[in-house]
């Protein structure tokens, strides 16, 4: 029973048509032998709070006494008091109980079904929230399914729905004003393809009864593609700074043939301004978007200058939303930014206090262009008031749950970018950072998509291919950063080669080569880092990798340990040129990182080691041997010395640099 639980969500919640990620929740009731007196008992299983429907497993359930949770209809104290029913929940458990129940837990247990599935699909909500959806809910379904005015999600919503289907048995389940829809049956089966009846046959109803153009006639078009993208990366950080205001967010940006389409018709800003209708939504989402209201043609720096004057009226109306309808029990007001940004003929740019909430915000308002387009086409989209968005907003037990969330990681919502970031320091730093909770932009010559898979997927690490001596190719990764992620907090630079020769063996193009891409690209890279950085105004960081060479004169080395002393002084004039922005500089001088490294293992190595008179497989060994802790330096002990540098401890420190060679003293700074 269990397992085809598991099966029937993970179905239902893998397809976005059904309902949203993390929206909805599936049960099941059987009986079981109660291991205290060995007799059967009535359970319930049903989607804890928090999960996900498409990847459930059976540690996501709740696990409930059905005997218990039914008897709580004897003392439950009125809708005034419905909130004290959730605590309720836990005396319901069985044994340890598992997942942690949801709100929605009553609908499930009081429904008389052995079955039942409550889910946000998009042709469901958009028949919730027509005008007229109980005239056009009958006319959908007949008398298959009925129509429940809106409520508030909660103990009286279960008892609620538990009386309509005991007044009619002929229905297969309804639609819940303003929110979705709930199915049942008495077999897994059978509740899924009641789910299933329910979705389709109401995008057929649309479909076929719906007018065309919904949202109006074409007033913009949408700007060709590459010069989207290119005016949405120059607007990213901008935005992105803005909507950090009251705390710093993580951003996304979707320019899908849906988005576009709603923001070029003529009804986009009457309909963005009504804000979106289901719970799921607008938690997200928050009560409603900040929508550029300039045509796409316009100068960047005029689109910009606008979004500061609308995000300053956006906050004052949030305030003002806010101070409307609380009351002396609301939670603090939890920031007054938009987590959706519209700008017509570019996309839409979402926040998140990480990058998985801030791109599912981004489809949550997808769902909702959905919904508006599908109750516009058939009525009027009508979503729940205002007062009832700020009800579940800042609902005590919405906190709660906010409450329950870990604690973030000391990189959290901070954007990293690594160059030479595919094998040896680079690829340590990468993972140092992302386990940190760093978004990191996996920086290379070549591809490094596996890497960038290995450390989370696109939610967590993207490849570009950059040549740093390239403007452009550095421009195009920065360009990707604030796609992917909204902008850049920390850049890492780390890209490099070694030339081990004599003076009177290195040439000219040895020299160039060697300046070019350290000297010359690490100052291009921080150019464009410290560019992007004031855009956003939120500060950052920026670290060299330089080396122990900067300060030790070794011998056949003239090119590397020049261009690295060319890096170590970057670091002293940026620290002392971009303090002003909240933008420190720092260095980390490592000795010579033989295990792991791209450098070591294309030539340098034996070049080294032949000036050493040492076999190449121990060179490792020797720099270890030559220094006061005689202990070898590996890439992740450079990876801990970029995040003790960024990990916020060093708060008040810009300028210095860290070395990280086990000690050597003829490389001691003075």
């Amino acid at each position: 029973m269990i397992s085809e639980l598991i099966a029937r969500s993970n179905r239902l919640g893998s397809d976005p048509r059904n309902t949203n990620y993390a929206g909805g929740n599936t049960s099941a009731k059987a009986t079981a032998t109660d291991p205290v007196t060995g007799k059967p008992v009535e359970l319930l299983w049903v989607k804890g709070s928090g999960g996900d429907l498409g990847t459930l497993t059976e540690s996501g359930l709740a696990v409930l006494r059905l005997d218990r949770l039914r008897a709580l209809a004897d003392v439950y104290p009125g809708v005034e008091r419905e909130d004290e029913m959730v605590a309720a929940f836990d005396y319901c458990l069985h044994g340890k109980g598992g997942a942690a129940p949801s709100i929605d837990t009553a609908m499930h247990g009081l429904v008389d079904a052995a079955h039942v599935d409550h889910l946000h699909p998009d042709s469901g909500i958009a028949l919730a929230t027509a005008a007229d959806g109980e005239k056009l809910t009958e006319q959908c379904f007949g008398d298959r399914v009925v129509w429940v005015p809106w409520r508030r999600p909660g103990f009286q919503l279960g008892l609620d729905i538990a009386r309509i289907k005991a007044e009619h048995p002929k229905a297969i389940g309804c639609i819940l004003g303003g929110h979705g829809i709930t199915a049942w049956g008495d077999t897994s089966d059978e509740a899924e393809a009641h789910s299933l009846e329910i979705i389709r046959t109401a995008a057929r109803f649309l479909a076929e009864h719906g007018r065309p153009e919904p949202f109006g006639p074409v007033v913009h078009e949408p700007l060709p593609e590459a010069e989207r993208r290119e005016r949405a990366a120059a607007l990213a950080p901008v935005i992105r700074g803005l909507a950090s205001t009251d705390r710093r967010q993580i951003g996304h940006f979707t320019d899908s043939e849906v988005v576009l389409d709603f923001l070029s018709r003529k009804e986009h800003p009457r309909l963005a301004a009504l804000g979106t209708s289901c719970p799921d939504h607008f938690l997200r989402t928050k009560v409603r978007p900040l929508v550029l209201d300039l045509p796409p043609t316009v100068p960047p720096a005029e689109a910009i200058e606008r979004l500061r004057e609308l995000h300053a009226a956006y906050r004052e109306d949030y305030r003002a939303y806010y101070e409307r309808y609380a009351t002396p029990d609301s939670p603090p007001m939890r920031g007054a930014d938009p987590a959706i940004v519209l700008v017509p003929g570019v996309g839409m740019f979402s926040f998140g206090a990480d990058a998985q909430t801030a791109r599912v915000a981004g489809e949550f308002y997808v769902n909702a262009i959905n919904v508006m387009r599908g109750a516009e086409s058939v009525s009027a989209y009508t979503p729940i008031d205002e007062r009832e968005k700020f009800r579940i907003e800042y609902w005590a037990l919405e906190e709660a749950k906010l409450q329950r969330r870990p604690a973030p990681k000391p990189l959290a919502t901070r954007v990293a970018l690594v160059t030479g970031a595919a094998s040896g320091i680079g690829k340590a730093v990468a993972q140092r950072l992302v386990a940190e909770g760093a978004c990191v932009v996996v920086a290379d010559l070549s591809p490094a998509g596996e890497l960038a898979t290995a450390l989370g997927g696109p939610d967590k690490a993207i490849s570009v291919v950059a040549d740093v001596t390239d403007e452009k190719r550095i421009r195009a990764a920065f360009q990707a950063a604030a796609l992917a992620f909204g902008g850049i907090d920390l850049v890492v630079n780390n890209a490099g080669l070694s030339i081990s020769k004599s003076l009177l063996e290195t040439t000219t193009h040895d020299w160039d080569l060697q300046h070019d891409v350290m000297a010359r690209g690490s100052f291009l890279v921080s150019r464009e880092a410290a560019r992007m950085m004031i855009e956003q105004g939120m500060g950052g960081d920026i670290v060299y990798i330089t080396s122990k060479n900067s300060v030790f004169a070794g011998p056949n080395n003239i090119a590397y340990s020049a261009t690295k002393a060319d890096q170590a002084h970057q670091v002293r004039l940026l620290a002392a040129e971009l303090g002003e922005h909240g933008i420190r500089v720092n260095g980390v001088n490592p000795d010579g990182v033989v295990r792991g490294s791209g450098i070591f293992a294309g030539g340098w190595g034996a070049q080294r080691a032949a000036v050493y008179g040492v076999k190449e497989e121990e060179l490792g060994a020797f720099y270890a041997q030559r220094t006061l802790l005689k202990r070898e330096v590996l890439p992740e002990h450079v990876a801990n010395a970029v995040f003790v540098l960024t990990g916020g401890e060093l708060s008040h420190t810009t300028g210095v640099h860290v070395p990280v060679d086990a000690g050597v003293a003829a490389a001691f700074l003075r």
